[in-house]
């Protein structure tokens, strides 16, 4: 359904823009239909970059995004029209995709104007009481609401019901559930797994280990903008091969024993990370090797695939 090729996204930033930051290096990986996958990492890693590229809110400097088939960057006019009828995206704070002026609910009269002129106020009107009550909203509580008199999990359930309205396809759900309660969000959680089995895709965005286990069928490891662990998530989870999702793994704490100490992280200097790991300068197994050579993804296991020197020629990780 969605396929990611070899995508980089590089940054003017500094004075006059004279220096570049490389936010997302060649990053590749498939979403199928009814399929989600979560791509986890820390701040800064890129995840968000690539969700707002697979929305068009970005532009790729480099690869190619495929939607059934079709490049999205030739998308416009009706046919980026009809790829937003299928694609949407809600995200980490609910509050900024509102204007306070107006109505939580006139986002519902956007899509109805925009996307469904055809169809009658009345009609219109029942599929809206419809898409809320399919996310566990009562109409008679929450229509004409301003945003400061609903929850951030009630301007979630919104957004996951304007995305229902438009009947989509695909959906990059970007750490939708950060700032929300635990009650709340295991609500969402659990309604994102009734859409999914409905035929939904979803692209979950989260630096919490726990939630992507609880969700997904498959993970995606980003450190500095390149994949250097992906795979079905029971492997990933449970045979954790790169030396960051090792680490990753480790700082979770746990109720089954003492949390003793946190991981220790080796720093050094690396004159290219593109050129060498991009995990060089933190990881505790590092060669010299590691600063110049930008290990591949190699599958190791059966839709279990790791970027590491070590794995080049089949040997274990030490």
């Amino acid at each position: 359904m969605l396929r990611l090729d070899k995508v980089s996204k590089i940054y003017r930033v500094g004075a006059f823009g004279g220096r570049a930051l490389l936010a997302v290096n060649k990053v590749s990986f498939e979403v199928h239909k009814g399929q989600v996958v979560s791509l986890i990492g820390e701040s800064g890693s890129g995840k968000s970059t690539i969700g707002k590229m697979i929305l068009r809110l970005l532009n790729a400097s480099e690869g190619k995004i495929f939607y059934n088939g079709e490049d999205i960057a030739g998308f416009e006019g009706e046919a980026l029209k009809n790829y937003y009828r299928q694609v949407q995206g809600v995200f980490q704070d609910p509050f900024s995709s509102y204007n306070p002026i107006f109505k939580a609910d006139r986002i519902f009269k956007v899509v109805h104007e925009e996307f469904f002129p055809q169809v009658s106020d009345a009609e219109w009107g029942e599929r809206v009481e419809k898409a809320l009550s399919s996310v566990g909203l009562n109409p008679a509580h929450v229509l004409n609401k301003y945003p400061h008199q609903l929850s951030g999990g009630q301007l979630q359930r919104f957004l996951i019901a304007r995305a229902l309205l438009l009947n989509i396809s695909f959906l990059v759900a970007d750490e939708i559930i950060s700032m929300l309660d635990a009650s709340t969000r295991i609500d969402v959680l659990n309604l994102l797994a009734d859409l999914k089995a409905y035929g939904l895709s979803i692209l979950f965005i989260t630096h919490d280990l726990s939630l992507a286990y609880y969700i997904s069928e498959r993970a995606v490891i980003l450190y500095k903008g390149n994949i250097v662990e992906q795979g079905a998530v029971e492997k990933i989870f449970n045979t954790p091969l790169h030396p960051y999702t090792r680490m990753l793994m480790e700082s979770v704490p746990r109720l089954d024993r003492k949390w003793e100490k946190e991981i220790t992280l080796v720093e050094r200097d690396v004159e290219n990370l593109r050129r060498g790991c991009p995990y060089y300068h933190r990881c505790p197994v590092a060669e010299k090797r590691c600063a110049v050579d930008q290990p591949p993804l190699v599958e190791v296991d059966e839709d279990h695939w790791v970027a590491c020197v070590h794995y080049e020629s089949g040997a274990d990780l030490v």
